[in-house]
């Protein structure tokens, strides 16, 4: 038997890679909606995650439509196209088409944003319809400075034609507050994207308190707001860019291994 040749040897192993890569790709995804659910972040079988699987081709993983977020796991994912064709709909629900408008868009414009991660909670919403937006008043909200956009609510993002406008709004920033409507974040990792938007989300619980108290309040300067989004930036840069561990999204797993640990045994 003559042995396989070394180019062989080699595409096969890439294969196995980027399957490896796929199937770590889904389990991240499906634990997100997990714990998006278990932080009480989710509306209903509103919202999304999308990501962007390995490989090249613009194929994307999101929910099936009509799935509440804890019934997602890594196998019932769709896969579709930039277009939001369907490839591969193992539970036959299809998507919702206002949900992969506004990821399409993000996901066609930022090769970066490898998972857009979008919630509708009452104090994300909530802060999207104050004029001023969120307000750097804390260390959880200073990380956002000047990496924070806005785009302005057009209704039900059905239309296409928002999409230019809202990649045009967002630019390169990795964080979006999407005008009397919800929060929005941009991730290099499924992880990133959710580490951000827990933050968001508690830097806009935190400021309806602060407002809800009516005392007196301490804003920190300008140029300590920019220091604390650096050094927040440059913590994010050391897991994506440079290759240090992710701690805190091994945590939430590790959080949703003991309370849902099914979940890992179905992945």
């Amino acid at each position: 038997m003559n042995a396989a040749s070394p180019a062989l040897v080699a595409d096969d192993h890439k294969k196995s890679d980027l399957a490896a890569e796929i199937q770590t790709m889904r389990v991240d995804l499906a634990a997100a909606y997990r714990l998006i659910h278990r932080l009480g972040l989710d509306d209903s079988i509103y919202t999304h995650i999308s990501a962007r699987l390995p490989g090249g081709g613009h194929r994307f993983l999101i929910n099936p439509y009509g799935m509440r977020f804890e019934e997602v796991t890594p196998q019932n994912l769709v896969t579709v196209d930039i277009d939001g064709r369907v490839i591969e709909d193992p539970m036959g629900l299809g998507i919702n088409p206002a949900g992969f408008t506004i990821h399409s868009a993000i996901h066609a414009a930022r090769h970066d944003a490898v998972c857009v991660l979008h919630t509708h909670t009452v104090a994300g919403v909530a802060v999207s319809c104050q004029e001023e937006g969120l307000l750097p008043l804390n260390q959880w909200s200073m990380q956002f400075t000047g990496r924070l956009a806005y785009h302005a609510y057009e209704g039900i993002a059905l239309d296409l034609d928002e999409r230019q406008r809202l990649v045009a709004d967002l630019g390169d920033k990795p964080v979006m507050v999407l005008r009397n409507h919800g929060l929005l974040t941009c991730g290099r990792t499924v992880g990133e994207a959710f580490r951000l938007m827990h933050n968001m989300e508690r830097s806009c619980r935190a400021q309806l308190a602060i407002q809800a108290a009516g005392a007196p309040v301490t804003r920190p300067s300008a140029a300590v707001a920019t220091k604390t989004a650096g050094q927040y930036a440059a913590g994010y840069d050391r897991v994506v860019l440079q290759g240090a561990p992710d701690n805190e999204w091994a945590a939430f797993k590790r959080m949703l291994a003991r309370t849902d640990p099914d979940f890992f045994a179905e992945g």
